[in-house]
């Protein structure tokens, strides 16, 4: 998530306002999963992209008792002890090498949602050729980290369609150019992790599901600065709630897309990333997988 124009009351929305629904999903993505269970692939309409107008397959990517909310899936199968670890990242990789060394040493895999401008860094395409060789997921995060949908109203778009797609085609242009497997990356996580069931519906018609982060950690807070105020969250309180989540909720943190940002605003110095160890080994220790979306 971009450091800047974060409204105070984002957790609140985050949690408040997002309905969520367990399968089947909204309308348009199911008509969407039952195409692609007929044929096996279709097709994204993205031309001139390198990969990126390959063909692509659903099967097996979404799973049974999967949670929605307008129209992205927040959470996947409630019934598995799998833990989905997401890592957005845009102008900040500090925590990459980090984050990386951890998933290895645990044998977990990640999904790494990137913008443009994270793959067009040069100072980052080291760290992308490392989680590229090591399985995880690499995917899109927008090309510019665009605010698609305001803040004070959800219903009001901020951008066109034609301006969405464009920024869509310009991030998995840079992903191609990269050597990302376009054709396989199927999710694709809004910028601040803000959108709308039209954006979603904008999204499927590329050829993409829209993901977002399972609401109730707060461990998206975790690019806060001690400036903010009351509204700066630290790693402490927000590894509690994930284990207070853990043990009080009937399914646990099974299907959790728990997001965690790759880097972060120099002024916060309580990195959460750093604390990823100490997380994976008490998860794991409750039995806890850690796979990569659509592994």
């Amino acid at each position: 998530m971009h450091q800047e124009s974060i409204p105070p009351t984002i957790q609140e929305k985050t949690e408040k306002i997002m309905p969520q629904t367990l399968l089947p999903p909204p309308a348009f993505l199911l008509r969407l999963l039952l195409l692609t269970a007929t044929i096996g692939t279709f097709w994204l309409p993205l031309r001139g992209q390198g990969q990126t107008g390959g063909a692509r397959t659903m099967d097996g990517q979404i799973p049974p008792h999967s949670v929605w909310t307008l129209g992205a899936v927040t959470r996947m199968d409630t019934t598995r002890h799998v833990i989905h670890l997401a890592f957005t990242g845009h102008e900040f990789a500090d925590g990459g090498e980090i984050i990386w060394e951890t998933l290895g040493r645990h044998g977990a895999k990640g999904s790494f949602f990137f913008t443009g401008d994270f793959y067009r860094n040069r100072s980052f395409s080291h760290l992308i050729r490392k989680l590229q060789e090591d399985g995880h997921y690499l995917g899109a995060h927008s090309d510019k980290h665009l605010l698609y949908v305001s803040w004070e109203n959800r219903d009001s778009l901020l951008v066109t369609r034609s301006q969405f797609e464009e920024d869509v085609r310009k991030n998995y242009h840079e992903m191609a150019r990269m050597g990302v497997d376009t054709a396989r990356a199927l999710f694709f996580m809004p910028p601040y992790e803000w959108y709308n069931t039209t954006i979603s519906e904008w999204a499927a018609s590329l050829g993409l599901v829209l993901v977002n982060f399972t609401p109730g950690t707060t461990s998206n807070a975790d690019y806060t600065t001690p400036d903010m105020g009351p509204r700066y969250v630290p790693s402490d309180s927000i590894l509690a709630r994930i284990l207070r989540l853990e043990t009080e909720s009937p399914s646990g943190l099974n299907g959790f897309v728990l997001l965690i940002h790759i880097g972060t605003d120099p002024r916060r110095t309580d990195k959460l990333y750093r604390r990823l160890d100490w997380l994976l080994s008490l998860l794991s220790g409750r039995g806890y997988r850690f796979e990569a979306l659509g592994g």
